[in-house]
């Protein structure tokens, strides 16, 4: 369906300037998509199932995979990793500078330092230098969890005051040292911190921002932080890649990513279900008929709107604003609507089959006539 934002402004989210960089292939920041990160948790000395698992990622959306590289060994592996990856890699670095070197030279696209475990300024500048030699970007990711002494000792404790002080200390170093490809995150597992934070680097910086509620949670409750603390940010036009953090399968951080963005406008990709939570009106099962749909539409990357509504109380009107619609009726069937358009009724039974034949068949017209790429 056509996008109505132009003549709804309330619906528009206008977002921050921004520098604009390179990660790999992936443009980060100024009139880029927002990318969507994740994070592997295998071994990285697992070559296979590290591969494996970022592909699983690339698959399911994801724009940029970070690998953490906590040894020479997971260096070494790194290397064979991004050859056989079809999407950018950030090696994540704590503690030692010599890894961050070796990832550099390893084919990684962009390093991720954190200022409270990265060392010395000395030290930072090699991993600069091996950064700028190897054509790869810098993440500086400051943690609430993990801030410098001396900021703790100045501030008391973890604050946002304390980790964009840590966060503008180390740009300083970077551009000091005439360093420009790089963005920056300011995460916390505290919502409040993290929004405050974000905030003050937002108009401190024109930094590409990288956002993220670090250490969320599992599955339901990190969502729902995630939900709240960047769906808020990225309300307020902050943010130019984030990752949803959560104790589960890196692809559901990719698919909660985009389901954050898609509730906003910000990126569309697969089929965004409209759906009832279902009453005594419902004249299919509307839970189980959801949960099929979302597993057998998985493959569709089309962006594109599909409303299943147990009733004729809001079914009809939900449906006008879809490109496929299901209202359930009365006597075992309902009604399909295609084009925000009433078509044709369809049995309960084979409605499932229909549905996806239904949204496969407008999938392959959407991108036929090119009208709406997945972003």
């Amino acid at each position: 369906m056509m996008s109505l934002n132009h003549i709804r402004p309330w619906r528009n989210i206008y977002r921050r300037k921004s520098r604009q960089i390179m990660v790999g292939n992936v443009p980060v920041g100024g009139d880029a998509p927002i990318s969507v990160q994740t994070m592997t948790n295998t071994l990285t000395t697992d070559i296979k199932g590290t591969i494996a698992q970022v592909q699983a990622a690339a698959d399911a959306g994801a724009d940029i995979v970070r690998i953490s590289v906590p040894d020479e060994a997971s260096a070494k592996a790194l290397r064979e990793i991004v050859r056989n990856v079809s999407v950018p890699i950030v090696a994540d670095i704590h503690f030692h500078y010599k890894r961050g070197i070796e990832a550099a030279e390893a084919g990684a696209a962009c390093l991720r330092i954190n200022p409270g475990n990265i060392g010395d300024e000395a030290r930072v500048k090699e991993v600069i230098r091996a950064a700028r030699d190897n054509n790869c970007s810098i993440r500086i990711g400051v943690n609430a969890g993990s801030l410098e002494k001396h900021l703790l000792d100045k501030y008391g404790e973890p604050c946002p005051d304390a980790m964009v002080e840590s966060g503008l200390d180390h740009i300083k170093i970077l551009q000091d040292n005439d360093f420009h490809e790089f963005k920056i995150s300011c995460k916390a597992s505290d919502v409040f911190m993290a929004a405050a934070a974000y905030q003050q680097l937002a108009d401190a910086t024109d930094a590409p921002i990288h956002l993220g509620i670090t250490e969320a949670g599992g599955l339901i409750s990190g969502t729902v932080k995630s939900a709240i603390g960047m769906g808020n940010l990225l309300w307020m036009g902050i943010g130019d890649t984030i990752r949803v953090s959560l104790s589960a399968d890196p692809v559901e951080e990719v698919k909660m990513g985009f389901e954050i963005l898609k509730s906003l406008g910000l990126r569309h990709r697969g089929v965004n279900i409209i759906s009832c939570p279902s009453c005594a009106r419902q004249g299919f099962d509307v839970i189980k008929t959801v949960e099929a749909l979302e597993k057998r539409l998985e493959h569709i990357k089309t962006p594109m709107s599909l409303s299943i509504i147990g009733c004729v109380v809001n079914g009809p009107g939900e449906a006008l604003m879809t490109d496929v619609g299901f209202t359930g009726g009365g006597a075992g069937s309902g009604m399909v609507y295609l084009a925000g358009k009433q078509s044709h009724k369809q049995s309960n039974a084979d409605m499932i089959e229909h549905i996806v034949e239904q949204v496969e068949k407008k999938a392959a017209e959407i991108e036929a006539k090119g009208d709406l790429a997945a972003e």
